[in-house]
């Protein structure tokens, strides 16, 4: 039986029993159903509640409101009592009308007439909690000040000001009604501690307002229970015959329905299975119609989520091939070179020059093992081998590793190593790092340019910069360059090439070493990137070498 047949029986089955069942339910229960629900439509209780709410958010105080709450009564045709959460009465409408006050019924609504603070996104938490501190002096400032001029029968105009926090004004304050800056409010420290404890919280938000309440209870208006109409009231009634021709209508409706449902959840559950049978096939563009806030819009939205995720897994895939022999490309380019030059005699095979050759095979041998744990490095997990490091030697090393690079490039390669620095450090993984960095600064540097490496103490910490004097890099790009995969021109040339790995990689590794990288450029003048390690107790200190030297 096809699947249009059996909802469709069902539905009827459904269809049936319910009208059954509403025909003999429909009078027992509509009096008791009709009498929970009399004390106050859903609308009218809205719109008061909205009212009263914008007279505590204008005035800071529920002095004055009987105005409001007789107009309220008015246009809504409910009897309206107001009183706070303590018992204590603030307006009657009964009152208000010169009748007898009639007993009250149970609360139908609570109004509080605080701010609900809109704070800016994108901040972290300790950011938002100050906003928050700013929002809560501002309003122990507002309220009180609102609420004075009200007392004084002054009018009072309001708009939102910082954050939604209300900002009362007037053209005749009286002289009683000296506003307070919020910049003076001695209780903000006390309010920043207690906003603290929010940093930590899943729920920021709702922790943050719950702090504002807490700390402007004392000037804010108490929250006022809303109770409408009166004890005992009697509720309309509901007569049999209208229920029992309801009861046919449904039954109809549900017949309909069954049809309209049927196609409805035919269609796109077709459309799904010819999108799945294509995935499957390897087409990965495939994607289906998402409109609506149904199950089915839902489930057709949560398909199209899984085929984006099985695209980009793709393409990362293939970008990281592509990156991986990039990271690769340029050192072997290294060690070819000098091999060539050995092979036509234009280098002398020195024992330090096979050395150096002989180290640098090591550490891409070592790169390539490593390769497969990318994943690792950005949880943190990539194993170093640490020792005690002169970063010296590291950019000794470096500069040997791509002297020829530079040569060729017509770039001026120099260190500059004013004092010891020593840091403890697995030296292979630093060398990486900054050859990354030398390659990108070469690659950035016309020929007649300088790239310098420096190696420094400053505070107790061991520094690394690369600078260069090349292209430098727009400021709106400097946020992005750490990112996996990103680029800031996506061709692979000699002067903009890179992957978009390697600065990742090089960031890992230095956060794996409890340090810091970071870039500032200018346009047209250059770009320097700065390395910042702990220092390594004893020999890292300032003034334990000569007087500072370079390199070329």
């Amino acid at each position: 039986m096809s699947f249009r047949l059996r909802v469709l029986g069902l539905l009827v089955l459904v269809a049936l029993t319910a009208t059954a069942a509403t025909a003999w339910l429909a009078v027992r229960q509509a009096n008791r159903q009709v009498q929970e629900a009399v004390s106050a439509g859903q609308q009218d209780v809205s719109r008061i509640v909205a009212g009263l709410r914008a007279y505590g958010y204008a005035h800071g105080t529920w002095q004055g409101a009987d105005a409001t709450v007789l107009q309220l009564a008015r246009r809504t045709g409910q009897r309206i009592q107001v009183v706070t959460e303590a018992g204590a009465p603030v307006a009657d409408s009964d009152t208000l009308a010169g009748r007898e006050p009639r007993p009250g019924s149970r609360p139908a609504a609570l109004v509080d007439a605080r701010p609900t603070v809109r704070l800016p996104d994108m901040r972290t938490p300790r950011e938002s909690g100050k906003l928050m501190a700013t929002a809560i002096a501002a309003y122990r400032s507002s309220a009180p000040y609102a609420a004075c001029l009200t007392r004084a029968g002054v009018p009072v105009a309001v708009r939102p000001g910082i954050y939604g926090v209300p900002q009362a004004s007037t053209d005749h304050r009286p002289a009683q009604c000296a506003e307070l800056p919020t910049e003076s409010d001695p209780q903000t420290p006390q309010d920043v501690t207690r906003l603290r404890t929010c940093e930590q919280a899943s729920d920021l938000a709702p922790c943050l307002q719950r702090v504002f309440n807490e700390r402007t209870a004392a000037v804010a208006p108490p929250r006022l229970e809303v109770r409408l109409g009166y004890r005992n009231e009697s509720p309309p009634t509901l007569a049999a015959a209208p229920a029992a021709s309801a009861a046919g209508g449904v039954a109809l409706a549900v017949v309909l329905g069954a049809l309209l449902l049927g196609r409805a959840v035919l269609r796109p559950v077709r459309a799904m299975t010819h999108a799945a049978t294509a995935l499957g096939d390897g087409d990965l563009g495939q994607r289906v119609p998402a409109s609506g806030r149904d199950e089915i819009a839902r489930l057709a939205t949560a398909f199209n989520r899984m085929a984006d995720s099985l695209q980009a897994a793709e393409d990362r895939q293939r970008r990281l091939t592509g990156d991986i022999a990039h990271e690769l490309r340029t050192p072997l380019a290294n060690l070819r070179g000098y091999l060539e030059a050995l092979r036509d005699g234009v280098v002398t095979p020195t024992p330090d020059l096979l050395a150096s050759l002989h180290e640098e095979t090591l550490l891409q041998q070592r790169i390539v093992d490593d390769l497969h744990d990318l994943a690792l490095a950005e949880a943190g997990a990539l194993t170093y081998h640490r020792r005690e490091v002169d970063l010296r030697d590291v950019l000794d090393a470096a500069r040997t590793a791509h002297r020829a690079q530079a040569g060729a490039a017509g770039v001026t390669l120099m260190t500059e190593a004013p004092h010891p620095a020593h840091v403890t450090a697995d030296p292979d993984r630093l060398r990486q790092v900054v050859g990354n960095l030398v390659v990108n600064a070469l690659r950035a540097t016309g020929r007649g340019g300088t790239v310098t490496l420096a190696a420094l103490t400053r505070g107790g910490r061991a520094v690394i910069e690369v600078r260069d004097t090349g292209t430098g890099i727009p400021a709106a790009d400097l946020p992005h360059l750490f990112d996996r995969f990103w680029r800031a021109d996506p061709a692979r040339g000699r002067t903009t090439g890179g992957s978009g790995l390697g600065l990742s990689i090089a960031r890992q590794i230095v956060t794996d070493h409890d340090g810091t990288v970071e870039a500032r450029s200018t346009v047209g003048a250059g770009t320097t990137f700065t390395i910042t390690l702990p220092a390594a107790p004893g020999p890292c200190q300032e003034g334990a070498a000569p007087p500072p030297s370079a390199s070329r």
